[in-house]
């Protein structure tokens, strides 16, 4: 029997997700920009894979690093105006493709040919929840209707 995996949240994506948030968290507090190291601790995340997921935020222009002695990392635009799809996409890529392709780019005959139009719907669907969530979202615990039903469905907590 073969292992199904149907979304795979890298440690990449996790870790970016979880060092944005306390960069959101500073902006809240005018803190200032926060250290790698700073990031690091408070999170428990290694710090050389920090650095190399940083340096794809900074390319996206998601975060802006500031030199100096209080240097670090600030958010490159408002929280709210950050989405976690914003931070899969720049960590990892795309957020869905089949054997390398875009679910828009797939094609099938015969018994299959209806297949794209189930993969362009799962896109959608991780679209309508990692779009729609912004860092301000996951701060304040205020997520988005449709994402809050989501989490209340029964069995969303209930691995298959």
């Amino acid at each position: 029997m073969g292992q199904t995996r149907l979304v795979d949240i890298s440690a990449r994506v996790d870790y970016a997700v979880r060092a944005m948030l306390i960069l959101a968290d500073a902006e809240i507090q005018a803190s200032g920009p926060v250290s790698v190291d700073t990031l690091a601790t408070e999170q428990k995340l290694p710090r050389k894979f920090l650095e190399a997921i940083f340096a794809d935020l900074r390319r996206a222009q998601l975060v802006v690093s500031r030199r100096g002695a209080r240097g670090g990392y600030v958010l490159g635009r408002p929280r709210a105006e950050i989405s976690v799809g914003d931070i899969f996409r720049a960590v990892d890529g795309p957020l869905a493709e089949v054997r390398g392709l875009r679910p828009h780019e797939t094609h099938y005959q015969g018994v299959a040919a209806n297949l794209p139009g189930l993969w362009v719907a799962v896109r959608a669907s991780l679209r309508e929840v990692l779009d729609e969530t912004s860092l301000d979202d996951l701060l304040s615990g205020n997520l988005p209707d449709r994402v809050r039903q989501l989490v209340k469905t029964p069995d969303a907590w209930r691995n298959r």
